[in-house]
């Protein structure tokens, strides 16, 4: 039985934490290393640092940035945004990250997944997925912060990921995200079913109804929670609480 995981999330851009609505009005909320501080000490079971410019700018990461907050919280550190190659993957582990997630790099290079879970293990490397559902009700694949529609079927892409390394993937619904309306159930369904490692869902967390019901009704084993911590809509006590008690044969 494994414990329903919470995971905080900093969308980084310019050294400052943000967040938007449908990766659109991105807003600068905050300064990262003390909204790290403060969520590891309301209890986050994880933090996740994505940084949202890096890819599209063609830049490296914050290195800096990410030093400082691994030195600064002892619940894992997750580190994503700009890893693009096995060396990406090789600093922001010695920076300080518990695990690495990879979204563009992987769609650019996939082998990036094999080779890094192979040096690094896979519990370390983790598949990040930006997902859109097309009119025609296909969910495909987007890179470059949700910029470029791969046409890639979402699924498939989660399957292959599983397949070549990736030891966790974070299943992010760009219709969803920042709008508070809950997780997309239909999404994480279909991925979390389709792939025996674990999935988290991301985009769409409103209340603590939200976390209770994505974790009764999908085989999803962590959440990723952002906007309603930065806006202080609902304690992570009260996630957490929504959490407890339900938990998965995986």
């Amino acid at each position: 039985m494994t414990k329903r995981k919470i995971i905080a999330c900093l969308d980084i851009d310019n050294k400052r934490v943000v967040k938007g609505k449908k990766f659109q009005d991105v807003k600068e909320l905050g300064d990262p290393l003390e909204l790290a501080k403060k969520y590891e000490t309301e209890g986050a079971d994880e933090l996740v640092f994505y940084d949202i410019s890096a890819s599209v700018q063609q830049r490296g990461m914050f290195l800096d940035l990410i030093r400082q907050i691994g030195e600064s919280i002892e619940i894992p550190f997750i580190v994503g945004g700009g890893i693009q190659t096995l060396s990406d993957v090789e600093l922001a582990i010695e920076a300080g990250a518990d695990k690495v997630s990879i979204n563009s790099g992987a769609l650019n290079n996939p082998d990036l997944l094999r080779e890094a879970s192979e040096r690094y293990g896979s519990s370390r490397i983790m598949l990040s997925m930006d997902v859109s559902q097309s009119e025609t009700g296909q969910w495909t694949v987007f890179a470059n912060a949700g910029m470029q529609d791969t046409g890639m079927d979402a699924n498939e892409w989660a399957q292959k990921g599983a397949e070549l390394g990736a030891g966790e993937i974070v299943l992010n619904c760009i219709d969803e995200d920042g709008m508070r309306n809950g997780y997309n159930l239909e999404l994480t369904k279909l991925v979390a079913d389709s792939v025996s490692i674990p999935v988290v869902a991301s985009g769409g967390a409103g209340s603590a109804e939200h976390i209770r019901e994505v974790f009764e009704q999908t085989q999803a084993q962590s959440a990723l929670v952002a906007s309603i911590l930065h806006f202080n809509i609902v304690s992570l006590a009260d996630l957490k609480d929504a959490a407890r008690g339900v938990t998965s044969e995986r």
